[in-house]
């Protein structure tokens, strides 16, 4: 502003003093060109008078006093018929006819007459003012006078100088009052507007400014608003959140997109570099071109459900929203059921096969009346193996569902757990099996049917997988967060690649050895629900033909 002010101040003063020399001069010019004709009409009249008062005879006395009179000024004497008859300058019998003249055309006419003539370079001009006599002849007074062009250019040096000097001047000055004029302005205080001493000019500006500051502010601060809680609702998202503009470019995201797909933004942000996974990429192609788009995507033993919308600006795409969903569990959820049906399916069919096998053979009688008591023994039995069964997939079903049909008590550990070593201790004899009970009271809140089962099937894993002559050791113990209970035997132990799985449904480490000591498969899965439902911690230390250890830890909250 203070360049643009400098230049059309030093603009205008350099037109103005151009236009003002200009002026000047014109005026000047014109009012010398006024005297001049007014001196050669005063010096025509004087001549007219003379020459009417002495006659012809009074250019003999001109011409010997060596044109005195006449000085820079040409005179010259026309009869009424135009012939020349006197010339301060020339000689009359050279000179043509001058009836055709202007000047004496108007002076036979009017009396008087005026006209100016140039040179061919337009240098200088000459001005001729007649006069007519009384006895019908004409006189002339003619005088020669430089241009407003010559003038200006025997001028030019001094013109030029005196301009130099006034751009000079006109700098310094410009420079000073765009300066001056610029620095009230410079100094304003936009924070805030009102309180600003300046020119009276720019108090409605600064009114505007000032309203449009208190707008803005309301603008950005709802904008910052809204902006944060933008951000406290993606960044508290379990899902991911991807912006996109039509170039693929990320545009916003959240932790949560960042963390599931464990990427960094590259410098140049394009949304395609974090993941070059076949199925991201189709998913973006599609949604960038207008579809909306769903997809899985596994990595890295994980799976993730991709989810884009387009963005549309009336018709076209501008960009898409990408929403990253981590499935994983579900999916294990899906394929868990999905095992768990087809080994309930399996576990269901072998009983029921086997009833169906002798009770077929019973009714077609091909038994002996000796087998029948065996046949009768041997549905049993698998009858009961299949009450079992059904009854432990109730337990699993009730602790899925948290829709357990008793209601939380105190239960002492100690004594629980007396009471299932004292159910299981013929089992025990069968293998000379030793049971330890080691602790004293320990009470916890809980169910006491989920808690008996839990630890009646810890303690007949114990004895199905021990040894001949071995011991369990059952340890109840307080501690300062809660009840411990520790269930240690010596049997043939568990591989660590297959001690992660020993809690799924139906899992069997050994399937010949797990088919020979009987059970259901479903023991340690209802231990792990039922240390899930009473928020308790379910650890397993094993170590092939040395033994098993189970830890659970009840916690007081």
């Amino acid at each position: 502003m203070n360049k643009k002010i400098f230049r059309s101040s030093l603009l205008t003063v350099c037109l103005v003093l151009a236009a003002t020399i200009t002026l000047i001069m014109g005026l000047l010019f014109h009012f010398f060109e006024k005297q001049i004709q007014k001196e050669l009409a005063n010096e025509a009249g004087f001549l007219a008078h003379a020459l009417e008062n002495e006659g012809a005879g009074y250019f003999d006395s001109f011409d010997n006093k060596n044109n005195r009179l006449a000085g820079n000024n040409r005179i010259t004497w026309i009869d009424e018929n135009g012939t020349v008859l006197f010339d301060s300058r020339a000689d009359v019998s050279e000179l043509d006819n001058h009836a055709d003249r202007d000047e004496i055309k108007t002076a036979m006419k009017e009396g008087k007459g005026m006209s100016t003539r140039y040179s061919k370079t337009l240098t200088e001009k000459t001005v001729n003012y007649a006069i007519r006599l009384s006895d019908g002849s004409i006189l002339r007074v003619s005088t020669e006078q430089y241009t407003v062009v010559t003038i200006l250019m025997g001028m030019l040096q001094p013109i030029l100088f005196i301009m130099f000097v006034a751009l000079i001047l006109t700098l310094v000055l410009s420079a000073r009052v765009s300066k001056a004029i610029i620095e009230p302005i410079n100094k304003l205080d936009l924070e805030i507007p009102e309180n600003n001493d300046t020119y009276e000019e720019l108090t409605p500006l600064l009114r505007k400014i000032a309203d449009q500051k208190e707008t803005i502010g309301e603008q950005l601060a709802d904008a910052r608003k809204k902006q944060k809680e933008f951000n406290l609702i993606t960044e508290n998202m379990s899902e991911g959140f991807l912006v996109i503009d039509a170039d693929a470019n990320l545009l916003t995201y959240n932790s949560a997109a960042l963390n599931l797909l464990e990427i960094t933004p590259p410098a140049d942000r394009s949304v395609l570099l974090f993941c070059r996974a076949k199925e991201f990429r189709g998913v973006i192609s599609d949604v960038l071109s207008g579809i909306k788009a769903e997809n899985t995507m596994v990595r890295e033993e994980r799976s993730y459900s991709l989810i884009a919308n387009p963005v549309y600006e009336k018709e076209s795409v501008i960009g898409a929203v990408v929403v990253i969903l981590d499935i994983t569990e579900r999916e294990k959820r899906d394929m868990l059921r999905r095992e768990f049906t087809a080994n309930v399916s399996h576990e269901l069919k072998t009983p029921l096969t086997s009833i169906s096998g002798f009770a077929e053979l019973m009714k077609a009688g091909d038994v002996l009346e000796n087998d029948v008591t065996d046949f009768s023994k041997s549905i049993y039995d698998e009858a009961q193996r299949l009450i079992t069964l059904v009854n432990d997939i109730i337990k699993i079903s009730e602790l899925d569902g948290q829709s357990i049909p008793y209601e939380k008590e105190t239960v002492d550990l100690y004594e629980l757990s007396k009471e299932v070593i004292g159910r299981l201790e013929k089992e025990a004899d069968k293998k000379n099996i030793t049971f330890h009970l080691i602790g004293g009271r320990a009470e916890i809140i809980g169910v006491h049917k989920i808690l008996e089962e839990m630890l009646y099937n810890l303690c007949d894993n114990a004895i199905k997988y021990n040894k001949e002559n071995g011991t369990v050791d059952v340890l109840v113990n307080q501690t300062g967060d809660g009840v411990n209970v520790i269930v240690r035997d010596t049997g043939i132990g568990i591989p660590i690649s297959h001690q992660d799985r020993v809690f799924e449904r139906f899992y069997r480490v050994d399937k010949s050895h797990s088919k020979k000591v009987g059970g259901t498969g479903l023991g340690l899965a209802i231990v792990k629900h039922g240390a899930l439902y009473h928020h308790a911690k379910l650890s397993l230390e094993s170590t092939v033909d040395v033994g098993t250890v189970v830890t659970i830890a009840f916690s007081k909250k």
